[in-house]
């Protein structure tokens, strides 16, 4: 696996890496977990000033790592600020949060004579983070300011297109005045993963990537019978009723899908629209799509940035070709873009009802898929024909009937009137193939934590 800064925009490869050697692995495991040890029993205060330091160095220097994102992935220099922002407050909300969060519960008994029964949460160990590129930051700081807080250890593996953010994740971190040993990036070879999980000292791995590298990783994880969590991608329906503001839904439509390129697990992947009002929603979606502009991902003006990698690029088009010989129909929506760089000119694909396969496929990127509903219900299967459960939005002035619909989309997140976006104190995860375990406020925090019973009992009680 070759870790490499290849610029998505001129296509240079500006650095290479080494892969972490065998004994590297090893010091970073024995590192980490003697440093676990003091760390498990450091104060909650402790922890506190390191997560809340390391989101003002985020805040202070969110030019440098925006700069670094868009150059290794190729995201536009704005949305690459408002990630490195949202990393902030995320490392901000453990901070103010961790330790209510992990406080121990009294749990009711049904008879006093049973005793004082406690729930306390207790760290684990080290937690592996495998985490992708199309958010170099926000993936990373989701897992360990939860887990650091907790008063785990993190080993990480990130993207191998991304070695400089992932640098500068563990440089972040040291500055921070995090205890040495407790985050580490690594860039590691194929065979250290098995390595890694079958480690004692190693609680468990938490995954964000493909539904491929979450069927290997979780079997890895099982054998060793080691906890895993897994965000696996979706096909997010993108819901847009009779009774919607069909201009302002058609306006978030093409920001849902296009922002990041398309490549974000919760993008508006399927847009479903009412039969009354199809035709003038998709006009206005055409017409906004139309307006994109392709560029420089660190020009202002620029809207449209590349994929991140030609790999990325040549990727979509085969399965766009693929789509194509299932039946689908393909229509250029997008505005011309440049002849350099892993640029995708956004398409429509119709014809994806009945038997055609390509219905359940995830296009990551610039790829929208469009059904027409015949009404409430009709638009409700077609969301949930899908073998993916992440998120999904519902557009509708009736804010009960949106809540209604949302009940019955069967993924882990929905938003109502507005696309899906990831912040910093809601829970984010799925179900079915888009995976299992949930991210981000106390569910995340308690994901890789020995919730343990105490029950103090009179020792005269009966048994």
């Amino acid at each position: 696996m070759a870790y490499a800064t290849t610029n998505p925009y001129t296509g240079e490869v500006l650095a290479n890496f080494p892969e972490a050697t065998d004994q590297e692995v090893q010091t970073a495991l024995s590192e980490a977990h003697a440093a676990f040890e003091k760390w498990r029993d450091t104060s909650f205060a402790e922890r506190a000033r390191i997560m809340n330091a390391a989101a003002a160095i985020l805040r202070r220097d969110v030019d440098k790592y925006a700069r670094l994102g868009t150059l290794e992935m190729g995201k536009l220099f704005a949305e690459s600020k408002a990630e490195v922002i949202l990393s902030a407050e995320i490392f901000e909300y453990y901070a103010k949060y961790a330790e209510e969060l992990l406080k121990p519960e009294s749990l009711p008994v049904a008879d006093p004579a049973e005793g004082k029964a406690v729930l306390v949460h207790e760290p684990l160990g080290i937690v592996l983070a495998i985490e992708p590129w199309n958010f170099p930051f926000y993936q990373v700081v989701r897992i360990i300011a939860p887990q650091l807080s907790a008063g785990n250890a993190v080993l990480l593996k990130h993207a191998s297109n991304l070695p400089q953010c992932a640098a500068a994740c563990e440089e972040l971190m040291n500055e921070a005045g995090l205890p040495k040993g407790l985050f580490r990036n690594l860039y590691t070879a194929r065979r250290h993963t098995e390595v890694i999980l079958n480690d004692p000292r190693v609680c468990g791995v938490a995954l964000t990537g493909s539904e491929g590298a979450g069927t290997i990783i979780a079997g890895v994880a099982g054998k060793a019978l080691k906890k895993a969590t897994m965000e696996l991608g979706g096909a997010d329906a993108f819901i847009v009723l009779d009774d919607a503001d069909v201009e302002k839904a058609a306006k978030w439509a093409v920001i849902g899908r296009h922002w990041n390129a398309g490549q974000v697990c919760v993008s508006a992947k399927r847009l479903i629209v009412a039969d009354s009002i199809y035709d003038r929603f998709l006009e206005l979606y055409k017409k906004g799509v139309s307006e994109l502009k392709a560029g420089d991902p660190m020009d202002p003006s620029t809207t449209l940035a590349p994929l991140c990698s030609k790999g990325a690029m040549d990727d979509l088009h085969r399965q766009v070709t693929e789509a194509i010989k299932h039946g689908a129909k393909v229509e250029v929506i997008g505005p011309e873009v440049p002849g350099k760089g892993a640029f995708f000119r956004p398409l429509l694909m119709t014809g994806l009802d009945g038997d055609n396969a390509a219905r359940h496929w995830e296009f990551f990127g610039p790829v929208t898929q469009l059904y027409r509903a015949k009404d409430e219900n009709d638009a409700i299967r077609i969301a949930n024909d899908s073998p993916y459960g992440l998120g999904g939005s519902v557009f509708t002035k009736d804010e009960a009937r949106g809540a209604r619909v949302a009940a019955k989309i069967r993924t882990g997140m929905v938003f109502i009137n507005h696309p899906l976006v990831p912040k910093a104190d809601l829970p984010f995860g799925g179900i079915k193939n888009s995976g299992y375990g949930r991210e981000l406020i106390g569910l995340g925090i308690k994901e890789f934590v020995n919730h343990k019973l105490i029950n103090t009992v009179d020792i005269d009680a009966p048994f």
